[in-house]
Formats: structure tokens, sequence, C-alpha cells
């Protein structure tokens, strides 16, 4: 089977790029970006690629490839970092750029030659990058450009080598499978690869690793889970494969009913659902620090999936432990070696990790994103309302509850930045919270900044962002204030409790209940509801995020833009609900934000 190589040097989308690659119908395998040329030599592959990645060339100990790599005598691709990789191994220059680039924008062809054929002199396309190039090595041509960057593409006609500073892998670049395909193209690589063949491979890899043992599945009832216990069973049959649903206290309103239901509705029968919501509670009390709950919730499901096996006395050394890990989870967390944690998964803490490291876990999907997992879903048979669910996370709403252990007086002052804000013309202020994202690949935990007033225009609000993200270091989400008093609000004192949980599922709830009666459920792919200790002055309330968004795999995504008369229904349903002060719209894409907030 004909093959490309992905060299990976720590990006966040470097998994993305063979998926891609996949989806063109070519085999793909990921290596570190440091492998021999002459281990690539051996296993025929027919082209390579160089990933993104957080690191700068001129950092000590920057990542290189082998530049063995450049004589194989088959095509090379560089994609953002590996493009500023490929000047500076091969004689360029590489400076830090003036401006960074984190969004979208507006690449000017210069060459059309192979790798851009069938593009349109100019062409949308997403950056994450600060370092840019800006001489060429001998031998090279200019073949894209920016306003931004000016070398933005270039290629090396005679040595079939191709670069570009922007993403093509991601949904964000339009016409970014094109750029791929013409690569795959170039390479002359044969399409032989299938969703079908994937499911007949990993049916086979099952059988081998785990054996004569039992798999004990950790489910959600979420997409991810179920497709990856549904997988398990048909390697395994049903008696090898047991189910624990785990209810941490942070489900949706109705969500453990509905799942049960769910899944016994699959004939998924060897099932147990487990009630541990005193215990997360307690485990959680007093702590507000994103990384530390993540820590916490992930360690807690062993310790709760321990107590199981032993109330049901069940021999550890006669199971292995199953789990619906996706690709995303294991990227965010720093899961490849020279990726930057962006925030560590449930499914990714060090306890989880080490037994994996023993070969004591089974993730038969670990490999897919979202979309592919879905694809897997349809092609086992899962209904379609299943396999097309929104996605939740597994720490539940306890990471869509921010939590603080700072009052208004004890805050950073914030009073120099938002002048610098206000003096570049912005009616905008800066909020006296954090949350995750994810800048040039490297993780970010820095503030929202709030628009209010003006034009409701989301394409405007949405330039807005990205202006103030790309500005200000300290600023990694935007949002629109829709309801309340940003000047009235002020920071509160509080961590995850039972009453702080109720108003979110309330508000939740709300949410999706909307959601689906407008028909919006395939337009958003998922649609957070945030909780943020921020309320009126003297009050107890607090204030509502809403972040609907839409994407393909998790990696990049759009904020969704609502009608505004649909909107102000919705805002007009949650205001209603007692205990929120203020309601925001989170207008940021990802990158420079995450999906969800911690």
């Amino acid at each position: 089977m004909d093959k490309i190589a992905v060299l990976d040097f720590g990006g966040q989308y470097a998994h993305l790029i063979a998926n891609r690659v996949r989806r063109l119908g070519v085999y793909s395998d990921i290596f570190d970006g440091e492998v021999s040329a002459s281990e690539l030599k051996d296993g025929g592959y027919k082209g390579v690629i160089l990933s993104g990645g957080p690191q700068s060339v001129h950092e000590k100990d920057s990542l290189q490839a082998d530049s063995g790599i450049f004589e194989l005598g088959v095509p090379v691709l560089g994609i953002c970092y590996g493009h500023q990789v490929i000047s500076h191994m091969l004689g360029g220059r590489v400076d830090r750029g003036e401006v960074r680039e984190y969004g979208l924008a507006t690449v000017s062809i210069l060459n059309k030659g192979e790798v851009f054929e069938g593009l349109e002199n100019e062409e949308q396309a997403w950056m994450s990058h600060f370092d840019q190039v800006v001489e060429v090595p001998s031998g090279f041509e200019v073949s894209a450009s920016t306003s931004d960057c000016p070398i933005a593409g270039m290629w090396d006609a005679e040595r079939r080598i191709f670069s570009v500073q922007f993403h093509p892998e991601v949904t964000h670049t339009p016409n970014g499978m094109k750029v791929l395909g013409n690569f795959v193209g170039i390479c002359g690589a044969k399409k032989e690869w299938s969703i079908e063949k994937f499911i007949e491979q990993e049916v086979a890899t099952i059988k081998d690793k785990v054996g004569d043992k039992k798999v004990f599945m950790l489910v959600s009832g979420g997409v991810d889970s179920t497709v990856a216990f549904t997988l398990l069973e048909k390697a395994l049959g049903n008696d090898r494969v047991f189910g624990l649903f785990v209810d941490i206290g942070f489900m949706r309103e109705g969500e453990v009913e509905q799942v049960t239901e769910a899944l016994k509705g699959l004939g998924i029968t060897n099932l147990r659902v487990e009630d541990a919501a005193a215990e997360y509670f307690e485990a959680l009390k007093e702590v507000y620090e994103p990384e530390q709950k993540r820590g916490i919730i992930g360690k807690l499901f062993l310790d709760v999936q321990k107590r199981v096996f032993e109330e049901m006395s069940l021999d550890p050394a006669e199971w292995i432990l199953g789990q619906g890990t996706i690709y995303p989870d294991t990227i965010e967390t720093g899961g490849t070696k020279h990726a930057d944690t962006i925030k560590t998964h449930h499914n990714r803490v060090p306890e989880i990790q080490a037994l994996i490291d023993a070969g004591q876990v089974i993730e038969p999907i670990a490999q897919l994103y979202k979309d592919e997992v879905r694809g897997v879903g349809e092609k086992l048979g899962l209904p379609h309302d299943m396999v097309w669910r929104h996605p939740f996370p597994g720490p539940g709403l306890a990471v869509r509850c921010l939590c603080s252990e700072e009052e208004v007086g004890d805050v950073e002052d914030l009073s120099e930045l938002n002048s610098k804000i206000s003096s570049e013309g912005y009616d905008a202020i800066v909020l006296p919270v954090k949350s995750v994202g994810v800048q040039g690949d490297v993780r970010s935990y820095q503030h929202p900044v709030v628009l209010s007033g003006g034009e409701k225009n989301f394409e405007k609000l949405e330039a807005a962002s990205i202006a103030l993200t790309n500005s200000f270091a300290e600023v990694n989400r935007g949002l629109y204030l829709l309801s309340g008093d940003v000047e009235d609000l002020e920071l509160k004192k509080v961590y995850l409790t039972r009453e702080r949980i109720a108003v979110l599922q309330k508000a939740d709830k709300i949410v999706m209940d909307f959601l689906y009666e407008k028909g919006l459920e395939k337009a958003i792919w998922q649609f957070p509801t945030v909780l943020v200790p921020l309320g009126s002055a003297g009050g107890s309330g607090e204030s509502i995020v809403l972040r609907p968004v839409e994407s393909e795999e998790a990696m990049t995504a759009n904020f969704y833009k609502m009608d505004f008369e649909l909107l102000e229904e919705l805002v007009g349903r949650l205001e209603k609900v007692e205990g929120v002060d203020a309601v925001f719209y989170d207008i940021t894409n990802k990158p420079p934000a995450t999906i969800e907030w911690e």
C-alpha cells in the first residue's frame, strides 16, 4: 500500500494532516520530527510532510529534520513550522514577525505551479504563527504571500520541495484539501485507504492485544465511548466487554437516565451505572485551577473503577481498561513527543498514562478524529442520532463552571491594558477571569475581552476579536455582551458546589432545548454553556457565556454566528434563571481559544 510520512514537530495539527491524507484515500504514518531519512527510505514512503510546531527554529535545541530527507528524491511539503524548518535548514532566513497571525488571512497565490493548481488568485487560509520566513533558500521562489507575511509559500520546482506558512489541513482553509490533494498527486501515491480497512485492521489489533483477557470499558454515552464499546464487542463478543458509566455529579439535567436508556437500546446490557457524585464534589471542594480539576476528575475515575472491581470480585489480572479516547484528547494533553500541553484530558492523567505505558489500556479509536469516529459508527450500524450526538466533555459541567479563589479586591490591575485597548478605538473591557487557549501551538491561559454596544454584526465582531487576540498577548478570547451591565460585574470567590452546578444545569437545558426546538442541532457542532464567577456587586448571581461552534474534528472551530432575533429569544429565557446576572456570546475561533473554557 502506498503511504506518506508525516513528521510531527509537536504541532496541534500534526495528526490532522495525517487524517486529511487518509481522507484523500492514501495511508499515512506519523513519525517524530527527527526521524532518520534512512528509516523513511526503507519504509518506501512516496512523500514527506513536515508539520507545524510550538518552537522557534532559533531556540536552543530547536527541532530540525534529518537533512537527508531532502535527498530522498520524494516530494516534501512543509507546513507552518515545517515551512520555517525548510528555509532554516536549506540556507534561507527566518525572523520574528512584527505581527502575530492567529486566524483567517487572505493569501495571494503568486505561482500556481503544481501544489496550488486549481486555486484562485486569492484564497482564505488559516494562520497560527509568529516567526516567519523572510528570505528563501537558493533554488526556491516565493509562491504565496499575505499582507503580514510576504513569504507565505515557497517552492523548489527541481527538487519538488514545497512549503506554506498557513495550515491547509484545517477546515478553515477552504481549499486546503486541494493543496494536500495536489501534493498527494505529485507524490504519485495510490488511493487505497478507507474507514472499512481501518475497522478490519482494528478488529484484528484488538484481538491480538487483548488476547484471552476481557475489557472493562469506561463509557460516557457519547459517540466516542459508544463507538469504541461497539468496536470492542465486534472484535471480542458481548460477554468479554463490560461497561461502567460513572455519574460524577456534573452531568446535564437528565443525562444519566438518557444515556442509560440509549445504551440499553443498542443492546448493551453488560453495563453498570455508578453514582459517585458525592465523592467528586468532596474531592473538588475549594479547587479552582483548571488543570488541577481535570487531574482530580481523571484520577477519581480510576478510584471508582477499582472500587467497582472489588465489589464485583473481579480479578484485575483477567481484565484491561478500555477508553473511548480520540486523538484530540492526546494531542491537547501534550501526548506526542514535542507537543505543548493545552489541557489535560481526564483520560490522560498520569495514573492512566502509567497504565497505558504498562500495556493495561486499550483505546481502539485513539488514532481517530471526531469525523472519522462518526464514520466508523455509521459503518458499524449505530443509530444516526447516537453517531451525530453533540460532544460533551468527560469531566462534564465541572469544566464549564469556572471557579475563583480571588475576590474583586485581590485581582490584578487591568486598567493599563484596558487603556491600551481603548486607545485602539475599541469599546471593550478585559474581564478579571482567565480561560485556556491555544496560540501558535502553545497553551495560553489569558483573559477574555468583552465588546459591547455598536452594530450587531458578527462579521465585524469577529474581525475585532481576531485583531484584539492578535495584538494583545494578555487576551486569548473575545466576547460580546448580550445582557447585563459589564461595569457592574465583580469577581466572586466561588468553587464547585451543587448549587452552582444546578444553576448551570438549568441554563444548559434551556440552551440545548432551544437548539433542537429551532433546528440548529446540525448547524451547530457543539454548544457549551459556561458559568463564569462574575456577578452584580453585592449580589450572589453570576454570568453565562454561550459558546456555539462549527467544527468537524475539534482541532479547529469557528464560533457560530446565530441570527440575532433567535439569540434575543434565547437570552430572554436565560434571564429568567435565578442567579444569572449577565449573558455573553463567545466570538472567538479556535485558535486562539479552545472550544471549552477549561
